[in-house]
Protein backbone atom coordinates (compact mmCIF):
# COMPACT_ATOMS: atom_id res chain seq x y z
CA UNK A 1 0.00 0.00 0.00
CA UNK A 2 2.94 2.35 0.77
CA UNK A 3 4.35 1.73 -2.71
CA UNK A 4 0.96 2.48 -4.25
CA UNK A 5 0.58 5.77 -2.37
CA UNK A 6 4.18 6.82 -3.12
CA UNK A 7 3.74 6.14 -6.84
CA UNK A 8 0.40 7.93 -6.87
CA UNK A 9 1.84 10.93 -5.02
CA UNK A 10 4.58 11.26 -7.62
CA UNK A 11 2.03 11.00 -10.41
CA UNK A 12 -0.12 13.66 -8.74
CA UNK A 13 2.82 16.04 -8.49
CA UNK A 14 3.78 15.56 -12.13
CA UNK A 15 0.16 15.93 -13.22
CA UNK A 16 -0.33 19.14 -11.26
CA UNK A 17 2.95 20.71 -12.39
CA UNK A 18 2.46 19.90 -16.08
CA UNK A 19 -1.15 21.01 -16.11
CA UNK A 20 -0.53 24.19 -14.12
CA UNK A 21 2.24 25.17 -16.50
CA UNK A 22 -0.03 24.61 -19.47
CA UNK A 23 -2.77 26.63 -17.81
CA UNK A 24 -0.43 29.58 -17.23
CA UNK A 25 0.69 29.57 -20.87
CA UNK A 26 -2.84 29.40 -22.26
CA UNK A 27 -4.62 32.66 -23.03
CA UNK A 28 -8.14 32.99 -21.52
CA UNK A 29 -9.95 32.82 -24.89
CA UNK A 30 -8.36 29.43 -25.63
CA UNK A 31 -10.12 27.68 -22.76
CA UNK A 32 -9.55 26.79 -19.12
CA UNK A 33 -8.18 24.00 -16.92
CA UNK A 34 -9.84 22.12 -14.07
CA UNK A 35 -8.44 19.50 -11.72
CA UNK A 36 -9.74 16.71 -9.48
CA UNK A 37 -8.25 14.14 -7.10
CA UNK A 38 -9.87 11.43 -5.03
CA UNK A 39 -9.68 8.16 -3.15
CA UNK A 40 -12.02 5.25 -2.47
CA UNK A 41 -12.10 1.89 -0.73
CA UNK A 42 -12.09 0.06 -4.10
CA UNK A 43 -11.35 0.99 -7.73
CA UNK A 44 -14.52 0.05 -9.59
CA UNK A 45 -14.83 0.29 -13.38
CA UNK A 46 -17.80 -1.17 -15.22
CA UNK A 47 -18.88 -2.50 -11.81
CA UNK A 48 -15.77 -4.70 -11.36
CA UNK A 49 -12.63 -4.08 -9.28
CA UNK A 50 -9.37 -2.90 -10.85
CA UNK A 51 -7.55 -2.91 -7.50
CA UNK A 52 -8.43 -6.43 -6.30
CA UNK A 53 -10.76 -4.96 -3.70
CA UNK A 54 -8.13 -2.65 -2.19
CA UNK A 55 -8.30 1.14 -1.73
CA UNK A 56 -7.04 3.39 -4.53
CA UNK A 57 -6.31 7.00 -5.38
CA UNK A 58 -6.82 8.89 -8.64
CA UNK A 59 -6.31 12.28 -10.23
CA UNK A 60 -7.11 14.09 -13.45
CA UNK A 61 -6.64 17.40 -15.23
CA UNK A 62 -8.92 18.65 -17.99
CA UNK A 63 -8.60 21.47 -20.50
CA UNK A 64 -11.92 22.69 -21.93
CA UNK A 65 -12.29 25.04 -24.87
CA UNK A 66 -13.96 28.41 -24.37
CA UNK A 67 -17.09 27.11 -26.12
CA UNK A 68 -17.23 24.01 -23.91
CA UNK A 69 -17.29 21.76 -26.98
CA UNK A 70 -13.77 20.32 -26.90
CA UNK A 71 -11.81 18.90 -23.98
CA UNK A 72 -8.66 16.88 -23.30
CA UNK A 73 -6.36 15.94 -20.46
CA UNK A 74 -4.26 13.39 -18.56
CA UNK A 75 -5.28 11.18 -15.65
CA UNK A 76 -3.94 8.47 -13.36
CA UNK A 77 -5.34 5.81 -11.03
CA UNK A 78 -3.78 3.12 -8.87
CA UNK A 79 -4.60 -0.45 -9.92
CA UNK A 80 -3.45 -4.04 -9.52
CA UNK A 81 -2.98 -5.42 -13.02
CA UNK A 82 -0.26 -7.56 -14.61
CA UNK A 83 2.30 -6.52 -12.01
CA UNK A 84 1.49 -2.82 -12.37
CA UNK A 85 0.16 -0.58 -9.61
CA UNK A 86 -0.43 2.54 -11.72
CA UNK A 87 -2.47 3.26 -14.85
CA UNK A 88 -2.09 6.55 -16.72
CA UNK A 89 -4.22 7.83 -19.60
CA UNK A 90 -4.78 10.64 -22.07
CA UNK A 91 -8.34 11.50 -23.11
CA UNK A 92 -9.77 13.81 -25.79
CA UNK A 93 -13.39 14.37 -26.72
CA UNK A 94 -16.30 16.61 -27.61
CA UNK A 95 -19.49 17.53 -25.72
CA UNK A 96 -22.12 18.65 -28.25
CA UNK A 97 -25.80 19.33 -27.57
CA UNK A 98 -28.60 18.23 -29.88
CA UNK A 99 -32.41 18.11 -29.58
CA UNK A 100 -32.30 18.69 -25.84
CA UNK A 101 -29.72 15.95 -25.20
CA UNK A 102 -26.14 16.34 -24.01
CA UNK A 103 -23.57 14.10 -25.69
CA UNK A 104 -20.03 13.18 -24.64
CA UNK A 105 -17.89 11.42 -27.26
CA UNK A 106 -14.30 10.63 -26.37
CA UNK A 107 -11.24 8.48 -27.03
CA UNK A 108 -8.85 7.42 -24.26
CA UNK A 109 -5.39 5.85 -24.54
CA UNK A 110 -4.34 3.97 -21.39
CA UNK A 111 -0.97 2.61 -20.24
CA UNK A 112 0.10 0.39 -17.35
CA UNK A 113 3.28 1.65 -15.68
CA UNK A 114 5.99 -0.93 -14.92
CA UNK A 115 3.87 -3.93 -15.92
CA UNK A 116 5.26 -7.47 -16.13
CA UNK A 117 7.50 -8.15 -19.17
CA UNK A 118 5.64 -9.18 -22.35
CA UNK A 119 2.37 -7.72 -20.97
CA UNK A 120 0.08 -5.94 -23.41
CA UNK A 121 0.32 -2.75 -21.35
CA UNK A 122 -1.65 -0.23 -23.44
CA UNK A 123 -5.11 0.04 -24.95
CA UNK A 124 -7.60 2.36 -26.64
CA UNK A 125 -11.07 2.91 -25.18
CA UNK A 126 -13.90 4.75 -26.94
CA UNK A 127 -16.97 6.12 -25.11
CA UNK A 128 -20.27 7.61 -26.27
CA UNK A 129 -22.68 9.09 -23.68
CA UNK A 130 -26.16 10.53 -24.23
CA UNK A 131 -27.67 12.44 -21.27
CA UNK A 132 -30.91 14.26 -20.48
CA UNK A 133 -32.17 16.06 -17.37
CA UNK A 134 -35.79 17.03 -16.67
CA UNK A 135 -36.20 18.82 -13.36
CA UNK A 136 -34.58 16.73 -10.61
CA UNK A 137 -34.55 13.59 -12.80
CA UNK A 138 -31.69 12.63 -15.08
CA UNK A 139 -30.79 9.75 -17.35
CA UNK A 140 -27.74 8.57 -19.26
CA UNK A 141 -27.06 5.91 -21.89
CA UNK A 142 -23.43 4.83 -22.33
CA UNK A 143 -21.71 2.69 -24.97
CA UNK A 144 -18.02 1.82 -24.69
CA UNK A 145 -15.72 -0.23 -26.89
CA UNK A 146 -12.10 -1.32 -26.87
CA UNK A 147 -10.54 -3.21 -29.79
CA UNK A 148 -7.82 -4.73 -27.57
CA UNK A 149 -7.90 -4.30 -23.81
CA UNK A 150 -4.91 -4.16 -21.48
CA UNK A 151 -3.50 -7.54 -20.49
CA UNK A 152 -4.50 -10.87 -22.02
CA UNK A 153 -8.01 -9.80 -23.04
CA UNK A 154 -9.14 -8.82 -26.51
CA UNK A 155 -12.05 -6.66 -27.73
CA UNK A 156 -14.99 -5.84 -25.46
CA UNK A 157 -18.15 -3.71 -25.41
CA UNK A 158 -20.01 -2.17 -22.47
CA UNK A 159 -23.58 -0.83 -22.65
CA UNK A 160 -25.12 0.87 -19.60
CA UNK A 161 -28.27 2.74 -18.61
CA UNK A 162 -28.29 5.07 -15.60
CA UNK A 163 -31.02 7.06 -13.85
CA UNK A 164 -30.54 9.73 -11.20
CA UNK A 165 -32.46 12.08 -8.92
CA UNK A 166 -31.44 15.34 -7.24
CA UNK A 167 -33.10 15.33 -3.81
CA UNK A 168 -31.47 18.66 -2.90
CA UNK A 169 -28.71 20.82 -4.34
CA UNK A 170 -26.30 18.66 -2.31
CA UNK A 171 -27.81 15.15 -2.28
CA UNK A 172 -27.94 13.04 -5.45
CA UNK A 173 -28.87 9.38 -5.90
CA UNK A 174 -28.35 7.17 -8.94
CA UNK A 175 -28.64 3.59 -10.12
CA UNK A 176 -27.20 1.93 -13.22
CA UNK A 177 -27.19 -1.45 -14.94
CA UNK A 178 -24.83 -2.52 -17.70
CA UNK A 179 -23.74 -5.45 -19.80
CA UNK A 180 -20.16 -6.32 -20.81
CA UNK A 181 -19.37 -8.69 -23.67
CA UNK A 182 -15.72 -9.80 -23.89
CA UNK A 183 -14.05 -11.89 -26.59
CA UNK A 184 -11.64 -13.78 -24.32
CA UNK A 185 -13.02 -13.23 -20.83
CA UNK A 186 -16.21 -13.41 -18.77
CA UNK A 187 -19.43 -11.84 -20.10
CA UNK A 188 -21.43 -10.35 -17.25
CA UNK A 189 -24.18 -7.98 -16.17
CA UNK A 190 -23.21 -5.40 -13.55
CA UNK A 191 -25.10 -2.84 -11.52
CA UNK A 192 -24.52 -0.12 -8.96
CA UNK A 193 -26.73 2.03 -6.76
CA UNK A 194 -25.69 4.79 -4.41
CA UNK A 195 -25.74 8.38 -3.22
CA UNK A 196 -23.42 11.37 -3.53
CA UNK A 197 -23.34 14.30 -1.12
CA UNK A 198 -21.61 17.65 -1.65
CA UNK A 199 -19.83 18.36 1.64
CA UNK A 200 -18.57 21.68 0.24
CA UNK A 201 -18.48 23.32 -3.19
CA UNK A 202 -15.32 21.31 -3.97
CA UNK A 203 -15.53 18.19 -1.79
CA UNK A 204 -17.96 15.35 -2.50
CA UNK A 205 -18.58 12.02 -0.76
CA UNK A 206 -20.01 8.94 -2.48
CA UNK A 207 -21.35 5.66 -1.06
CA UNK A 208 -22.25 2.98 -3.60
CA UNK A 209 -23.07 -0.72 -3.80
CA UNK A 210 -21.63 -2.64 -6.78
CA UNK A 211 -22.55 -6.11 -7.96
CA UNK A 212 -22.29 -8.50 -10.92
CA UNK A 213 -23.80 -11.81 -11.92
CA UNK A 214 -20.37 -13.32 -12.70
CA UNK A 215 -19.66 -16.50 -10.74
CA UNK A 216 -15.89 -16.02 -10.55
CA UNK A 217 -13.71 -16.51 -7.43
CA UNK A 218 -11.77 -13.52 -6.12
CA UNK A 219 -12.44 -9.82 -5.62
CA UNK A 220 -12.70 -8.61 -9.21
CA UNK A 221 -16.35 -9.57 -9.76
CA UNK A 222 -17.41 -9.73 -6.09
CA UNK A 223 -20.19 -7.53 -4.71
CA UNK A 224 -18.88 -4.61 -2.67
CA UNK A 225 -19.90 -1.46 -0.81
CA UNK A 226 -17.53 1.33 -1.84
CA UNK A 227 -17.01 4.69 -0.11
CA UNK A 228 -15.14 7.50 -1.81
CA UNK A 229 -14.14 11.17 -1.58
CA UNK A 230 -13.30 13.54 -4.42
CA UNK A 231 -11.96 17.09 -4.45
CA UNK A 232 -12.34 19.34 -7.52
CA UNK A 233 -10.55 22.64 -8.09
Amino acid sequence: MIRILTTAAAATALLACASAAAAQEAAPPSGSWSFAVGAATDNRSKDTSKSDGDPFVWGEAEWESASGLFYAGPSFETVKSSGSELEVALTAGVRPEFAGFDFDLNAKHKWLVDADPATDDEAWEFTADMKRSIGPASGRLRLQYSPDTIGAGQAWTWAEAQIGWDFTDKLYASAAIGRREQETSVDYTGYNVGVSYALTRSLEADLRWYGTDADVPGEQYADSLVAGLSFAF
